[in-house]
């Protein structure tokens, strides 16, 4: 996906503070609550855009570059 005027950026410290908290949440949810948690904040997170699109295209550019289902 491309980049547009609709898509934030973040600073590279900030998003490193982002990714240590997530980090910390998903060791405190534990591994048998990991998933659940992601769906969580996912929708939380969601909901907070106000609109279904930014949403979407968030999902897409997360599945991007992922191992085969079942291995590397």
């Amino acid at each position: 996906m491309t980049e547009t005027a609709t898509t934030p950026t973040t600073p590279f410290d900030e998003l490193e503070q982002a990714y240590e908290a997530l980090a910390q949440a998903i060791d405190r949810a534990g591994p048998h609550n990991e998933a659940v948690f992601l769906a969580k904040l996912a929708l939380t997170l969601g909901q907070q855009l106000g609109s279904v699109a930014p949403f979407k295209e968030a999902i897409a550019m997360a599945l991007q570059d992922l191992p085969a289902r079942g291995g590397a």
